[in-house]
């Protein structure tokens, strides 16, 4: 892939929606391509995270749990960064991400990401901005869920077991 084609692909990431053509280049340009073929594992849950991928071409699909348990979680593709915390902090990949089709992946390491932010405090401040913005929402939804559920969270005094006959 070309540097144009990769700052395009970024520019469709929404973490990366706000970054200016000049700053997309730096990004694409410090960052690194992966190749895979479909069934191929990208990451493994609970392997630690230095990057994020945001897949440039084909399909991923996030898998949970082992064995029997095992399941397609989600199936993502071109213009979703996979490892969204990975570029701020030292984590563990929630689940595994393995190919379905034939796929291209831009790698960005976190000292990369980490560069962006220093050499660009604003890239910082709106990141600062979505992820309240973001956590805001899932309270709000949190919220929503929890008074459509009524809980009660009192005394109950006929709670099974709390009887002293």
């Amino acid at each position: 892939m070309s540097l144009e084609s990769d700052m395009e692909v970024l520019s469709e990431v929404p973490l990366f929606q706000e970054l200016s053509r000049d700053q997309l280049r730096l990004l694409a340009f410090g960052a690194e391509h992966r190749v895979l073929r479909a069934g191929e594992i990208l990451f493994r849950a609970e392997a630690r995270a230095d990057a994020g991928f945001v897949v440039a071409s084909g399909e991923v699909h996030l898998v949970e749990g082992e064995g029997e348990a095992r399941h397609i979680a989600m199936t993502v593709g071109r213009g979703t960064l996979l490892g969204e915390m990975a570029l701020m902090a030292d984590t563990r990949r929630p689940s595994s991400a393995v190919t379905a089709t034939d796929c291209d992946f831009i790698r960005i390491s976190r000292p990369l990401f980490r560069r962006m932010l220093q050499e660009y405090p604003e890239i910082a401040a709106l990141l600062h901005q979505r992820i309240r913005d973001d956590f805001l929402s899932m309270a709000n939804r949190i919220l929503a869920l929890s008074e459509t559920l009524e809980f009660d969270l009192g005394d109950d005094d006929d709670a099974p077991g709390d009887r002293r006959d």
